[in-house]
């Protein structure tokens, strides 16, 4: 009897204490689907099973539209990747190269013309 006498004084706060550990996790768990709604993620159910939204004209139109704009910047990457294939041909071709060194040659041979005053 006299542990229990011992302990009474601090039932009150065992009771206030359990009480707000339940709210907080009841809180935490309502703020953490708020945020997976909010921010697009799949909710799931108390074992893990995917609960999916109801459909609606809304959301199906929004699929839509980036199903279409999905598209068209894969075409777009497409073209740029063809651009850039072109591009890399061109620079590593030797022709370009062959003309590059060409032109310092004449840039070259009119410096030294210049220089003799001749041009």
């Amino acid at each position: 009897m006299d542990e229990f006498n011992a302990i009474l004084p601090y039932v009150g706060w065992i009771i206030a204490g359990a009480f707000t550990l339940g709210a907080a996790g009841i809180l935490t768990s309502f703020q953490t689907t708020r945020m997976k709604i909010k921010n697009g993620y799949p909710l799931e159910g108390m074992w893990g099973q995917s609960l999916k939204p109801g459909s609606d004209k809304h959301t199906a139109e929004r699929v839509t539209l980036l199903t279409q704009e999905n598209a068209q910047l894969r075409a777009e990457l497409g073209s740029i990747k063809d651009r850039l294939a072109n591009v890399e041909r061109i620079v590593t071709d030797g022709g370009y190269h062959l003309g590059n060194e060409i032109d310092a040659l004449r840039e070259r041979a009119l410096e030294g013309l210049q220089d003799k005053g001749k041009a």
